[in-house]
């Protein structure tokens, strides 16, 4: 589902509304514009990294791709700027993906997304692969960019303690169709299917 909204892969039946536009049938152009304005922070973010390239330059590549910013300096400026709001320093600009730990690499991804200016971004488990104590420290960012830049997330996850943690509406998906979706709130006080309650009964309890 997720990749059918970024339209890495093409719905087959049905439509995909963005904006109140139907996006599943769109010309060249205006693709190219859905492009940036619909983004992914990827589960693993080494493997979405080109490791030839600096954390600089893969930052400004999609730049350059949208023409986001009137000039090199201009954009390298704002490079700099996002990788201080995601917690890290000037000197990760000229280091490669591997110099990073895997916790510092999300944060590259995630300031290569915001780097286009999106207005929705699609994580697809963006936290599973890290460790406990760095997944707090990377969802905290993900909301402190969201108040910052006032863009939407589709949050996909199996761990429902994250969800929890990061949704306003919750829609609970088994083997491809829909079981559950409203507030989250109302979902995790009062879930209707059996499904969605094994779910919400697996979150460790304190969290």
């Amino acid at each position: 589902l997720g990749n059918t909204i970024l339209l890495l892969d093409k719905a087959t039946s049905g439509s995909i509304k963005y904006k109140w536009r139907d996006i599943t049938d769109l010309n060249k152009s205006d693709l190219r514009n859905l492009r940036k304005e619909i983004q992914i922070i990827f589960q693993d973010p080494f493997a979405s990294l080109n490791p030839r390239l600096t954390v600089g330059n893969a930052i400004l590549e999609p730049m350059k791709v949208h023409h986001i910013g009137k000039s090199d300096n201009e954009r390298k400026e704002k490079v700099f700027t996002i990788l201080n709001k995601v917690g890290l320093d000037d000197n990760a600009f000229y280091k490669y993906p591997h110099e990073f730990s895997g916790g510092q690499r999300q944060r590259i991804g995630i300031a290569r997304t915001i780097a286009l200016e999106p207005q929705l971004i699609v994580c697809d488990e963006s936290v599973s692969a890290l460790d406990i104590s760095v997944q707090a420290q990377v969802l905290n960012l993900l909301n402190d960019l969201k108040s910052q830049f006032g863009f939407t997330y589709i949050f996909i996850s199996h761990d429902l303690a994250v969800v929890k943690y990061m949704a306003d509406q919750l829609l609970v998906m088994n083997k491809g169709e829909i079981e559950e979706i409203g507030d989250a709130d109302d979902i995790y006080t009062s879930p209707q299917k059996d499904y969605t309650k094994k779910l919400i009964n697996a979150i460790p309890k304190g969290i």
